[in-house]
């Protein structure tokens, strides 16, 4: 039997959990009917912005090349001056000081001649004494082949006489033995003389002969003696500027011995190292003959370039021709050639002359591209890709770089005729991202 308190606690729980149920289910209701009065918020369109870039429409021509090089300006003339003959410093230049221009022809130092004039006189009268013994041969020569004559007919009479002697002795016993061996040691003398002659005619052009080779011999004496006597005026060889000096009036000079140096500043060299590979592709060499097969490089085409100084890059342009290659060096890949500058004008508005030891830069004209594109460098990216606007979007596309030429590149591959290459620098663009063209230029 249950206890009126067990009754009275159970209808106090049952109670409760009716409570706490009602409670739920007015949130509930409450909760649907707050939610029913809300409106929902209006649907938002999410829009995509574009990226807003310049581009240049490309189109494929023909460009020429330049090549860029760097080289030191030097003198292609230079005379380092020395005394041929040994002597005294008697006279110098007025103006025989480092710097100076001297004349072709200016006389530049002038050393003792005395013992050279002395030596030259000497040899002077040597080759007059051989030529009058030349002379005096040859008379005595004509001379005797006229007293020969006589000679021979002096031995004719004698031996006539003597044939008639020895007849008359020998027939008709006139005269005696001793009047016979008179007679024949006439003949005999007369016939001697006449070989005599005979021999020193045959001498005469054997001496003459040999006399005129020492008059060569005297003529080469003089003729060095002459020369020595000329080399004591030492002249300038041709305009120039002297580099170096060191002779002073009253210094004793040998033969060899440097004294001065002159240099031709009408007549540059810069040499000018090339990569190799621009070299290869660029440069214009010319065809070689077909019966030339010489192992070295051909010669180069002798087309003008433009030389600036780097220390006034923007100031004068001289003006200077391809004119060689010197050499090929296998450690740096370069190939070295010779630019020529024949007479370099001066300039007189404030600007220096080209001249020795500048260090300049130089623009050679090479070969054509043909069928390129044009584009800034900046547009072109280290692994050579573009950014192309297709449909006013964004697409990435990998060309071939022909070259690049100060701040433009030159593609060969890659492109097509009228396509529209972004030129503004972006940084990982989305692929198909929108594009909005700030400027669009055509090249």
């Amino acid at each position: 039997m249950t206890s009126p308190e067990s009754s009275s606690i159970k209808s106090k729980v049952i109670l409760r959990v009716i409570i706490s149920i009602l409670v739920i289910v007015v949130g509930i209701i409450g909760m649907r009917l707050i939610a029913n009065m809300k409106k929902p918020p209006a649907e938002v369109v999410v829009e995509e912005i574009p990226i807003k870039v310049e581009a240049i429409t490309v189109n494929p021509e023909n460009v020429d090349v330049y090549i860029q090089g760097y080289g030191e300006v030097i003198v292609l003339n230079t005379v380092n001056l020395a005394p041929e003959v040994a002597g005294k410093i008697i006279r110098i230049h007025p103006r025989l000081e480092i710097g100076q221009l001297i004349n072709q022809g200016e006389v530049l130092f002038e050393i003792d001649p005395q013992d050279y004039r002395a030596a030259y006189q000497e040899a002077f009268a040597a080759v007059q004494q051989t030529q009058n013994t030349i002379e005096r041969l040859k008379q005595d020569y004509e001379s005797s082949k006229l007293r020969i004559k006589t000679l021979v007919r002096n031995r004719e009479l004698v031996k006539e006489e003597f044939d008639r002697v020895k007849r008359l002795f020998s027939i008709n016993k006139i005269g005696t033995q001793s009047d016979l061996d008179t007679a024949e040691r006439s003949y005999n003398s007369a016939k001697d003389q006449v070989d005599q002659m005979r021999q020193s005619l045959e001498n005469y052009p054997l001496q003459i002969k040999e006399t005129e080779y020492v008059l060569m011999s005297s003529n080469a004496r003089l003729s060095r003696a002459g020369a020595n006597l000329e080399r004591c005026v030492v002249k300038a060889p041709f305009n120039g500027r002297l580099k170096t000096v060191s002779l002073e009036t009253g210094q004793y000079v040998a033969p060899g011995q440097g004294v001065l140096t002159l240099v031709d500043d009408s007549k540059l060299e810069l040499h000018i190292p090339l990569d190799s590979v621009d070299a290869r592709k660029w440069l214009p060499f010319e065809k070689p003959d077909e019966g030339n097969h010489q192992a070295w490089f051909s010669s180069l085409e002798p087309l003008p370039v433009k030389i600036k100084w780097t220390e006034d890059i923007s100031g004068h342009v001289w003006e200077g021709i391809l004119d060689r290659v010197v050499k090929y060096d296998k450690l740096t890949r370069t190939l070295t050639i010779a630019i020529r500058v024949e007479r370099p004008l001066s300039i007189t508005n404030g600007t220096l002359p080209l001249v020795e030891g500048m260090f300049c830069a130089v623009t050679i004209s090479g070969k054509k591209m043909h069928l390129v594109f044009r584009l800034p460098r900046w547009a072109v990216s280290f692994n050579n890709t573009v950014y192309v606007a297709k449909e006013k979007r964004l697409q990435t596309v990998s060309v071939e770089v022909v070259r690049i030429q100060d701040d433009e590149v030159f593609v060969s591959k890659g492109l097509k005729t009228g396509d529209n290459v972004i030129i503004t620098r972006l940084v990982d663009p989305l692929e198909n991202s929108l594009l909005e063209f700030v400027t669009k230029a055509n090249d």
